[in-house]
């Protein structure tokens, strides 16, 4: 008879990593908006392994670039990839209406 194998700690190690991103580090901000607050970090090129899309735009994030990450304070969950731009004017933003392509604009 084999010896019974170990489990593993993925699950438990998984949540200690999500913890270790999403904690507020000494190099992120603390910006404070209409719909909460939100811990921002900014992302060097060299950091950034792959391609996001930014909420923002709806447009890809490319590999190697700096971009920005934003989530809400105790939330996890809504961490999001933006373009720095995209992040600092979001607030101006109108919202995005569907028109078929020869709708009045009004």
């Amino acid at each position: 008879m084999s010896p019974r194998k170990k489990k593993s700690a993925t699950k438990t190690s998984r949540i200690k990593n999500e913890r270790e991103v999403t904690a507020p580090k000494n190099e992120d901000e603390i910006e404070e908006h209409g719909d909460g607050i939100y811990v921002v970090r900014k992302i060097t090129g060299s950091s950034s392994n792959k391609p996001y899309r930014c909420p923002g735009c709806d447009q890809v994030i490319p590999m190697a670039t700096p971009h920005t990450v934003a989530w809400l304070e105790h939330d996890a969950q809504t961490r999001r990839h933006w373009h720095s731009i995209c992040w600092s004017k979001r607030n101006q933003r109108k919202p995005k209406i569907e028109r078929t392509r020869n709708a009045p604009r009004y």
